[in-house]
């Protein structure tokens, strides 16, 4: 092996620890008692003597509690919505609740937020929108169990059910708004969040530092870096979390914070399983380095005593297969029927506009590489190709623009008014509900690109492409839309393929919503 560089202090192999094990960490519960401080005045005492904050290591007050009544007023607005719809339309919606069925009703839709504070939605730290999503569902289908066995015992209690019921489906909409808006409070007012320490040396610190501060929703505040290498040279922080030292400084850290990610270099994996086993912390989370593989759907599972990741791939389940293309029936014949006179109107608006046809088609390329027509409601005049070649030999810094997104912010080709209508609201891409009900897509996907743009892309992410059907919309339309470039593109349509499952189209679907009406990003 070769030396470090000089600066850097060389790393003390693990065995060369004093017999009192790892520098800073207790080997018995005896040790971790003694060394441990648990008074307020000693918890004020380190860090008053150390450069960092006190203010970061802060455990957040009520943020539980706060989830907790966002939950509540959300379900009590779905119970009163119906309670008040039936009031209104007796003939129609006869779900009124009679005196004595009103407090199992409330029993049931009071308790759901419970349930979810069981199922750890509430308050959430650490889970992704995906697997928050999930846990939702199945809290509410535990809660839905004891209330059909109440139903089957006593079959007066039928309208409770079917009351809690159509408040669920009445309040699910606003769920994650209000769960949104409650969480952007906290984090205003300084009571979101869990401190996490860091351990580790090597890119994989910084990576992760990065991850946390770019994904505050996960509620991991990063609040120190233990780090060998990097106290050596002299650095007091990374992207503003301080480098409190090495490795002797774990045990300072036992009272302060409960969770604690430990990444190494691959080729150290010893190092992280013996200081893993050993950290004074109730939560330690493995990093390794596995860059590019899926993250969701994997789990641990035990070889005969050793440890292996089961990956599930969800995509060549044949069941969940079936079920993508029935959820993409059940939403698109609807919404094709509503969507009908939105269609017409528009079409006679561009037909007023620009002479030519009011749809246009495209060649992509779509499942299995079979080349598709994707329709449109054309938002660009009919010489389009020709403006397009003018404007960006005119104009170097467009070139630039249209080589890195294939889009154009100002785009002269827009038809005025209808076109840049249709694009910032994405009414131009109903008519591909009619691609969906042939098959050609999926309502949820990577977006199906022309073949000039598929081509800056390498055949290893193309192939990949191509095993899925192309979708209406995509985790690249909600997370990036058209501000995201050919590497955004790729690393989004990567992650969606690798870790498909119905709660992640769901997710999707539900924040398409939310952006189209916004307008965000669109062009």
């Amino acid at each position: 092996m070769n030396p470090p560089p000089p600066g850097i202090p060389k790393e003390i192999p693990l065995d060369e620890y004093p017999a009192n094990d790892l520098p800073g960490v207790p080997s018995t519960d005896s040790d971790r008692v003694r060394h441990v401080p648990t008074s307020n005045f000693s918890r004020r005492t380190y860090l008053s003597n150390s450069n960092l904050d006190h203010r970061t290591f802060r455990k957040p007050a009520g943020a539980t509690a706060a989830l907790l009544c966002g939950e509540l007023l959300t379900i009590t607005f779905g119970f009163f919505a119906i309670q008040l719809l039936s009031i209104a339309l007796p003939e129609a919606w006869n779900l009124r609740l009679a005196y004595d069925q009103i407090p199992y009703a409330t029993a049931m839709a009071l308790a759901l937020p419970f349930a979810n504070l069981l199922a750890g939605v509430i308050p959430g730290y650490g889970l992704g929108a995906v697997h928050k999503l999930r846990l939702r569902a199945i809290a509410a289908m535990v809660m839905l169990t004891p209330g059909a066995l109440m139903v089957i015992a006593k079959p007066g209690m039928l309208p409770a059910w079917l009351h809690f019921i159509a408040a669920l489906v009445v309040a699910f909409p606003f769920v994650p708004a209000v769960d949104h808006l409650v969480r952007q409070l906290l984090k205003r007012f300084g009571h979101w969040g869990e401190p996490v320490l860091i351990i580790g040396h090597g890119e994989a610190v910084p990576r992760i530092v990065n991850i946390l501060q770019d994904n505050p929703a996960l509620g991991w505040r990063p609040v120190a870096i233990l780090d060998d290498v990097r106290q050596g040279t002299g650095m007091q922080a990374i992207k503003g979390v301080p480098v409190a030292g090495g490795l002797e400084k774990i045990r300072d850290f036992t009272f302060l914070v409960r969770t604690a990610i430990v990444a190494f270099p691959s080729d150290q994996t010893d190092r992280l399983v013996e200081i893993s086993e050993r950290l004074p912390f109730p939560y330690v989370i493995l990093m390794p380095d596995l860059a590019g593989m899926q993250t969701l759907w994997v789990s641990t599972c035990d070889l005969g005593g050793a440890l292996g990741l089961q990956v599930r791939k969800e995509l060549l389940i044949a069941s969940n297969r079936a079920l993508k293309m029935t959820l993409d029936y059940a939403f698109a014949v609807p919404a094709a029927l509503a969507a009908a006179p939105i269609v017409g109107l528009c079409a006679l608006w561009i037909k007023l506009t620009d002479r030519g046809p009011a749809f246009y088609a495209q060649q992509r390329e779509g499942y299995q590489g079979r080349v598709i027509k994707v329709w449109k409601l054309r938002t660009m005049y009919n010489a389009n190709q020709e403006m397009l070649e003018r404007h960006l030999a005119e104009h170097p810094e467009a070139r630039a623009e249209w080589e890195q997104h294939f889009k154009l912010r100002n785009d002269p080709r827009i038809l005025p008014g209808v076109g840049h209508f249709l694009r910032r609201t994405s009414l131009d891409e109903l008519p591909q509900f009619w691609n969906i009900l042939r098959g050609d897509i999926s309502l949820v996907g990577p977006r199906p690109f022309p073949m000039y743009h598929l081509e800056k892309f390498n055949g290893r992410f193309r192939a990949l492409r191509r095993s899925v059907r192309p979708g209406l919309t995509g985790l690249w339309q909600v997370s990036a839309r058209s501000d995201g470039d050919l590497r955004v593109q790729e690393l989004q349509d990567t992650y969606y393929i690798r870790n498909w499952s119905p709660w992640l189209d769901v997710h999707i679907v539900t924040r398409t919503i939310g952006v189209v009406l916004r307008g965000t990003g669109a062009y």
